[in-house]
């Protein structure tokens, strides 16, 4: 007894078990995660989620909350996604229809020639054709339905359902990626908007350096080495004020486009990074799946998944239809409504696959193939999702201590620059010591206010790991009346590991 046997022989008992319990709805089990849920997040206390539907206000700049306005209203991703939700919707009417008698009226008019034949005549002429010109017109109710007996039909539209359950998640997603893109857009415009003015800044005070070091050699006081030392370092700086305008443009440009506006770089931001509003709460690792929209459209392809097998399990079952046809038919037109011209007809046909090829049990493969898929791409998707929260979680403290420490070392390095001038002024140092201290003073505020910019952007990336905003109570898939035996090793939700 061959594999290929085996398993239909399986499949043939499976389908009689579904027979058998047709009329009876079982709920399906549930699968659980591969790995157990903490009562809260190891990174930080327990604490109950507050959720924030418009985190970047906290920032308290009113020209980034009119720039994530304009973005999730213009942002061609995000149209491109609401479109999809739409095709998904209009797919899962699509299913539902084929569950419906399908109704036709017909109108119809038909007129021939019949030939009959050829008649001699009986003289020597020749003979003629025999003919018969008919009329036939018909006006006709057709009705064809096929019966969901055993659910296939229903389970292929809950999984259209679970289909667009999961792209109006995606588009949640999606509305929250772009608001946290906007806001990182904007807060990197911002800081090259400040590394911009402190290179500035140095460029001035190099400058008027310059040509104080100069005026000091001029009348003998200064070695021209220091002037030579002086306008490379003046030059240096200058040239690193252009690299820092050049990121400023190039950024500028990728939020315009991120706004859906044409790259012009005319954008205006602030010149300073905010503060940092204090951090969110986190909640539960539980609830945190419930909500994050990647991870509810992974249990919603699970879901899908396990509708698309169930109806893949139904297919070996009869399928039962019905057509009917009521009208009238006649050669008058004139007289086609009348009682004499009433036709009609009804039929039934129950249809029981006996051999295919293969093709039924090649359906069921694929769908248990893509079911295990869908499985395990739920559990990378948790995992990932609950490694992004505490991760970022983990180094809020670590970024806060980095930022007051690089603070610190720049206002030391800055006060180093007064003071190593003014020895040099008084011949106490070389001028390479007022050089280096400069160096320093400049890496360590540019390096200030890169730490600055670190902070915000953990915390964006926090607020949108956490899932919330844009309507988080998103509907959920419900199981349709039909769903049976045939759905029972798959379930909408997944459980959820105390």
């Amino acid at each position: 007894m061959n594999s290929s046997f085996c398993k239909a022989r399986t499949l043939s008992v499976a389908a009689l078990a579904l027979l058998l319990s047709a009329c009876s709805v079982t709920p399906p089990a549930e699968p659980e995660l591969p790995f157990s849920l903490p009562d809260h997040f190891n990174a930080a206390p327990a604490s109950a989620y507050a959720p924030a539907e418009h985190w970047w206000g906290d920032f308290a700049d009113d020209e980034l909350n009119r720039f994530v306005d304009t973005a999730l209203v213009s942002n061609p991703g995000v149209a491109q996604a609401l479109a999809r939700a739409r095709i998904a919707e209009a797919r899962v009417r699509l299913n539902r229809a084929d569950q419906l008698p399908m109704v036709g009226v017909g109108l119809g008019s038909t007129r021939q020639r019949q030939n009959l034949g050829t008649i001699a005549a009986p003289s020597a002429q020749a003979g003629g054709d025999m003919y018969i010109i008919s009329n036939n017109h018909n006006a006709a109710l057709d009705v064809s339905w096929e019966l969901d007996l055993w659910g296939r039909l229903s389970a292929l539209t809950a999984a259209a359902r679970a289909d667009y359950l999961a792209s109006a998640e995606q588009l949640r997603g999606l509305r929250q990626s772009v608001a946290a893109q906007v806001v990182q857009l904007y807060f990197d415009n911002v800081h090259a908007r400040a590394q911009v003015e402190l290179s500035e800044r140095t460029v001035e005070t190099l400058t008027e350096m310059s040509r104080q070091i100069g005026n000091r050699v001029d009348v003998g006081i200064a070695s021209p080495a220091d002037a030579m030392l002086s306008e490379a370092n003046l030059g240096s700086a200058q040239a690193g004020l252009e690299q820092r305008r050049e990121a400023l443009e190039r950024n500028l440009r990728q939020l315009e486009i991120l706004l859906g506006r044409y790259p012009a770089g005319r954008l205006q931001t602030a010149d300073v990074l905010p503060g940092v509003p204090a951090s969110p709460t986190a909640g539960i690792p539980a609830q945190l799946l419930e909500r994050r929209p990647d991870v509810r459209a992974a249990e919603l392809a699970l879901l899908g998944a396990g509708y698309q097998l169930g109806a893949a399990q139904r297919s070996f079952l009869p399928s039962l239809s019905l057509s009917g046809s009521a009208g009238y038919a006649g050669s008058q037109f004139s007289e086609l409504f009348s009682s004499s011209n009433l036709v009609w007809s009804i039929a039934g046909q129950i249809l029981q696959p006996i051999f295919q090829g293969g093709r039924l049990v090649a359906q069921v493969d694929v769908a248990e193939g893509q079911q295990s898929e869908a499985l395990h791409a739920y559990a990378e998707t948790a995992l990932n999702a609950l490694s992004e929260v505490e991760s970022l979680l983990a180094v809020e403290t670590l970024l806060q201590r980095r930022e007051q420490t690089l603070d610190a070392s720049a206002s030391a390095a800055e006060e180093a620059v007064r003071v190593s001038y003014n020895r040099y002024q008084q011949g106490i140092d070389p001028f390479l010591n007022v050089l280096e201290s400069q160096q320093r003073a400049l890496d360590g505020r540019s390096a200030y206010i890169t730490a600055r910019l670190a902070r915000i952007e953990n915390r964006i990336a926090l607020h949108l790991a956490l899932g919330g905003g844009f309507d988080n109570q998103t509907e959920r898939a419900e199981q349709p009346a039909e769903d049976d035996a045939a759905n029972s090793r798959m379930t909408p939700r997944t459980t959820r590991n105390p």
